[in-house]
């Protein structure tokens, strides 16, 4: 563990092997830090918050600090993470409100980017600059937001969904779709993304059936949806779960 003398660590923090804390650093009380983790110069992480393993802070982001409302902070939570989570320059993640914020693995936090109170991120997720969370929103994994955009409260992003830049969501994002707008509307299917990750070629063919029976035909999504609730291939399954339950 190395720790620069400029840096204000706190006796009840906990920090594993391995750890890595840069100048005018500050680790508050009730932090649990993870093997392999690298604080750089400048940024402030607060608890209770528990952080896995090889996370890396990039300076001046700020973590579990108390979420962004009027209620006593006696009420407010924790901040769960992960392990593998980049969060760069001025990005801010704030503990919970009513529960805990819990942040998966392998995410990509970009410079600005904000996840508020009780907000749950998958894993494989990348906010872009400047993209806003709102408290109590549900990222699943893989999710991908473009520069500016938002989500509002309690809302659910779905598995393999992208959110284009400037984007303003209001109702819930399905998986595997695109959306843009403000207000945000899907726009096609989130082939390339799904691509990327290796999806299987009968998989996303699958869902292109699905996509092109829901989205492009003159008919009530809901209902063409519902009519193909039993389709045999699991993500299309998948995604009208989250058309009927949205």
């Amino acid at each position: 563990m190395s720790v620069h003398p400029t840096s204000i660590v706190d006796p009840s923090a906990e920090l594993a092997s391995g750890v890595r804390v840069g100048p005018y650093a500050v680790i508050g009380p009730g932090v649990v830090m993870g093997p392999g983790c690298v604080v750089e110069a400048h940024v402030v992480v607060e608890g209770p918050s528990r952080i896995g393993a090889d996370n890396h802070f990039f300076p001046f982001c700020t973590v579990g600090l108390a979420p962004q409302r009027r209620e006593p902070a006696a009420r407010h939570g924790a901040l769960e993470m992960g392990r593998g989570n980049v969060v760069r320059e001025h990005a801010s993640l704030h503990r919970g409100a009513e529960g805990p914020t819990s942040i998966g693995d392998g995410n990509l936090f970009m410079a600005g980017s904000h996840v508020g109170h009780d907000a749950v991120v998958g894993s494989g997720c990348t906010l872009a600059n400047g993209v806003a969370i709102a408290g109590h929103v549900t990222i699943e994994d893989h999710a991908t937001f473009g520069g500016l955009s938002a989500v509002a409260q309690r809302l659910r992003v779905g598995e393999g969904a992208f959110v284009a830049g400037g984007s303003m969501c209001e109702r819930d994002v399905v998986p595997f779709v695109i959306v843009e707008g403000n207000r945000a509307r899907v726009r096609a299917l989130n082939e390339v993304g799904l691509e990327r990750r290796g999806v299987a070629a009968e998989d996303v063919a699958a869902l292109r059936r699905a996509f092109r029976a829901i989205y492009v035909q003159k008919t009530v999504p809901v209902l063409v949806a519902a009519r193909a609730h039993d389709d045999p291939n699991p993500l299309v399954r998948r995604l009208v779960a989250a058309i009927l339950r949205s």
